[in-house]
């Protein structure tokens, strides 16, 4: 999908740019809210890309900001209308939060994934099996067509894996991902299996963080690192992060320099990709040997 026709990326590029424009023109979001007689959510959701915008409020906005650049100005009413297009999975916002949406928007229009995982296996390389087994744990009920509908989102996303110009893709695993068995052993399996053809993939690097590493900078939690690369109008490089209810999204250079700092010390420290799909085939075994074992008992 290319980036002008991605409605997400575009109401970030917005949000991030009307952001700098009311820094820039001395205002605080308070304080611009109340001279727009909004409330000071809207105008926040409207920075973060987390809502669409139409092109009256911007022109007022950049009036309130005193923008007298003819071309940023068509340039920000165009974003505001091309916001309000929808993507290809606004078919499933029956069964997504609001907040996967702003991801899923941005995810294929990274040039570059950085994944750290201290838990799962990330969306982008999990197998069918492996991720309805995910959805089927959560904690409250899911119906089974909900589960189904929300495994069918999460595979069709890898699609831009599959694309000619496919991002860059570098996932370290903590050890204990791989020991986990999700769904039980033929499931983990044939998941490790994927990890490993994928593994062999020229735009996508897997590495294993082994446990005899000890201490590392990846200790507090997972994350991602999404970049991009265009820059003209938003900032370049995020980081991701997801608990349970929320997510939030660092765009700061210099928490997004930390985070990509801890990222390399965890390269650094995780087994050579060679050496990552040994580990696998020789976990995949075990997976495989304990499935015949519980067959024949």
């Amino acid at each position: 999908m290319a980036a002008g026709y991605n409605p997400t990326v575009r109401r970030r590029r917005l949000g991030v740019e009307l952001r700098r424009l009311r820094e820039n023109a001395g205002l605080t979001g308070e304080e611009a809210a109340e001279r727009m007689s909004w409330s000071g959510s809207k105008l926040s959701r409207i920075e973060r890309g987390q809502v669409a915008t139409n092109s009256d409020d911007v022109r007022d906005l950049l009036e309130l900001y005193e923008v007298k650049d003819d071309g940023l100005r068509q340039t920000l009413v165009m974003l505001a209308r091309e916001s309000r297009r929808r993507g290809w999975w606004h078919v499933y916002g029956d069964i997504m939060p609001e907040r996967f949406e702003v991801y899923l928007g941005l995810e294929p229009e990274a040039s570059t994934l950085r994944f750290y995982q201290a838990q799962i296996v990330p969306g982008l390389l999990q197998t069918q099996d492996y991720a309805r087994a995910l959805l089927e744990s959560h904690p409250t009920p899911v119906e089974p067509r909900e589960i189904e509908r929300r495994t069918e989102l999460r595979i069709r996303r890898q699609e831009i894996l599959a694309r000619e110009d496919p991002p860059d893709v570098w996932v370290i695993l903590d050890e204990a991902v791989l020991h986990r068995p999700i769904g039980g052993p033929e499931v983990m399996a044939n998941q490790l299996r994927h990890l490993s053809d994928l593994g062999r993939k020229t735009h996508i690097t897997l590495q294993v963080l082994p446990f005899d590493r000890g201490s590392h900078s990846g200790l507090n939690g997972s994350f991602d690192i999404l970049e991009f690369a265009e820059s003209d109008v938003y900032a370049p490089r995020l980081v991701h992060l997801e608990n349970l209810t929320s997510s939030l999204y660092i765009e700061k250079a210099k928490e997004v320099r930390f985070y990509t700092m801890a990222f390399d010390h965890l390269r650094t420290a995780a087994l050579h990709p060679v050496e990552t799909r040994g580990l696998l085939t020789e976990l995949e075994e075990q997976f495989r040997s304990r499935k015949a074992k519980e067959e024949d008992e």
